[in-house]
């Protein structure tokens, strides 16, 4: 079940990204944004938001008593690449900014992956002003109906759409429900890489929710968000934002 995921405006972010942290951590006694510039051939438009979302993130930090500014790599990055102690530090980076991009967003937030043909839902952040959707049905038998589901799906090939579908009937769970397979695989196919996938009630009744792909090599994954029914109106404006913040998630699976 190959994936034919597109390069999306987070990738792009995330491959730049890597490219700065390489030249960061060649020179051990810092390096200048301008060197970082020459050396990556990224201009001072691109390179200045990377260099603030590293600086945030904890994987570069800029040295005080330096006139230049220089950077050196930080702690964040230096925990990560530690083989020790990759994978706590990983989950502890992953739910500090999903933490963050709950509160920023005002949403309940997820990271969902396509695992051995299943969905599961791997980490996430709630509260109680952002509740988490009530799993009524479980996410892994209902793909077709949920936006963590339909996006996961959008990330597989055709032959892996028709067998997960194959695995898992296709319940009608509200009256907004897709249940023709053929509906659904149309309006997988056409689905824009670049645009986060919607669920509006399809799932449960009372809640939207969106989207966005962080597939991070052949792994699929997706960053997802939902709201009370009564905060539909901002739904898109939080998927655009869920969108701009999935970058620091994808570039902490990379790492």
């Amino acid at each position: 079940m190959a994936s034919q995921h597109e390069v999306t405006s987070p990738h792009r972010s995330v491959q730049s990204a890597l490219r700065v942290l390489e030249t960061v951590a060649r020179h051990g006694t810092g390096v200048t944004a301008a060197h970082i510039s020459r050396d990556t051939g990224l201009p001072a438009d691109r390179l200045t938001p990377l260099l603030h979302m590293l600086r945030a993130e904890g994987y570069v930090e800029q040295l005080a008593d330096d006139t230049s500014g220089a950077y050196v790599t930080g702690e964040a990055l230096s925990r990560l690449g530690s083989a020790q102690h990759h994978a706590q530090a990983l989950r502890e980076k992953l739910q500090r900014t999903l933490d963050g991009l709950r509160d920023s967003i005002g949403a309940a937030v997820y990271i969902s992956r396509y695992v051995d043909g299943e969905v599961r839902v791997t980490d996430f952040a709630a509260g109680p002003g952002t509740p988490a959707v009530n799993e009524w049905v479980d996410f892994r038998s209902s793909a077709h109906a949920s936006a963590v589901g339909k996006s996961l799906l959008t990330q597989l090939d055709v032959d892996g759409r028709r067998d997960h579908l194959s695995r898992h009937k296709m319940a009608r769970l509200t009256s907004r429900t897709i249940t023709n397979e053929r509906v659904l695989l149309n309006r997988l196919a056409a689905q824009p890489a670049t645009v986060p996938v919607l669920d509006l009630q399809e799932y449960a009744v009372g809640t939207v929710c969106a989207a966005v792909p962080i597939t991070a090599g052949s792994a699929v994954g997706c960053l997802a968000l939902s709201l009370p029914v009564e905060h539909a109106h901002r739904l898109r404006e939080a998927a655009d934002t869920l969108n701009r913040g999935a970058a620091p998630v994808l570039l902490s699976l990379a790492i």
